[in-house]
């Protein structure tokens, strides 16, 4: 039973919510708390359970109570995060919509920050920065968190290009909702599926606004989050690439942002390939097939930004469907990456001298040849 507010909000923050029962509250209080008096009308909070197997329902039905504000979608059946972010998104009475996951949660002074931003620009996207948070407390920078510095004002992608390496997801935008329904844009089933829907967003729109502060607390390492889960599903990218390309190449056909966009796919398939969190060993092998299959297949005519150094190399390696000096090559740097942090010998070892990675990057080497990259 979903119970429609009184006057539109200005901003919908849709809660998929599955499994995290450890966690709810603190997300759901992070928002709550942080809206400004006298603007409890201005933000509303839709939590979709998703079938959660855990208390989560009976959470969210407790929460909602007697609580102004809070809506709750109870799905009769698990649909996964993108179509729970549909179902949300299908209720939200906000102008704007912000995809918040469940297990993560906001840092005070975010929803005033958003507000204002939002009030003074009137972007069709805004992006905001975020921090990593690990298990142990520890927060850390994403590696693309630089590229949101320095943009002031409402932007464009073509006048700034960086924006499309910030990390692809749906969580760090605030998107205008009339804006989606234009692009025809909506979550697919299956993971990865912020693939499909991030890179449009900023392709597609004429205003861009940057929000420079951290606005997002992620959180890392949680038991069941896909980055932590060795599976098979991981081959789910694929289908979100096409999916991708198929939109970019349909509304947006452009050479230039082909070249990026399959860089930036190969770089993300690569990740995946070299991460043992997420693909056992044994499937390995199958998941390069696939991305050599698809540097084949989406390879611009015209080239593309290769990156240089080892990631160039890897580069080459797919192109050439060349499984087993990738091998090599991953076996090599993951030795070279444990001998620097093994604790330094109490006495100098002669034969440390020797580079014990030298059989394996020989090996490499062999297997990769001298022809054209």
């Amino acid at each position: 039973m979903v119970t429609e507010p009184t006057q539109p909000p200005l901003l919908s923050i849709v809660v998929p919510v599955y499994g995290v029962e450890a966690y709810l509250y603190q997300c759901l209080e992070s928002v709550r708390a942080d809206i400004p008096a006298g603007e409890a009308g201005t933000v509303e909070i839709v939590a979709v359970d998703d079938a959660s197997p855990d208390r989560c329902g009976e959470m969210l039905r407790s929460y909602a109570a007697g609580r102004a504000g809070v809506r709750t979608v109870h799905l009769t059946s698990n649909v996964g995060l993108g179509l729970a972010r549909n179902a949300g998104l299908d209720v939200a009475t906000g102008r704007y919509v912000w995809f918040v996951d469940s297990d993560d949660w906001l840092p005070p002074g975010t929803i005033p920050a958003v507000l204002d931003r939002l009030r003074a620009h009137q972007p069709d996207v805004l992006m905001l920065d975020h921090l990593r948070v690990h298990e142990n407390g520890r927060r850390e920078v994403d590696a693309s968190s630089h590229l949101l510095r320095g943009i002031p004002g409402v932007v464009r992608l073509a006048d700034q290009p960086r924006l499309l390496r910030v990390q692809h997801t749906a969580w760090n935008k605030v998107v205008r909702r009339d804006f989606l329904t234009d692009l025809e844009l909506r979550f697919h089933p299956g993971w990865y599926e912020d693939i499909p829907f991030s890179h449009p967003l900023l392709i597609g729109a004429e205003k861009i606004s940057v929000l420079d502060r951290v606005c997002y607390l992620y959180r890392q390492g949680r038991l069941g989050a896909i980055t932590s889960t060795r599976s098979g599903r991981h081959f789910d990218a694929f289908d979100q690439y096409e999916r991708l390309l198929d939109w970019v190449r349909r509304r947006h056909p452009d050479e230039r942002l082909h070249a990026e966009l399959f860089q930036l796919m190969v770089n993300h398939y690569l990740v995946v390939a070299g991460n043992d969190d997420r693909l056992h060993p044994h499937l390995r092998r199958a998941f390069f097939r696939r991305v050599a299959e698809h540097y084949r297949r989406y390879l611009p005519a015209a080239g593309y930004p290769r990156p240089g150094g080892v990631a160039g190399l890897k580069h080459r390696l797919v192109g050439r469907n060349n499984y087993l000096a990738y091998a090599a090559l991953r076996r090599a740097h993951r030795l070279t990456g444990r001998l620097r942090r093994a604790p330094e010998p109490a006495r100098p070892d002669p034969a440390a001298a020797a580079d014990p990675t030298a059989p394996e990057t020989a090996r490499a080497e062999a297997l990769i040849g001298r022809g054209q990259p």
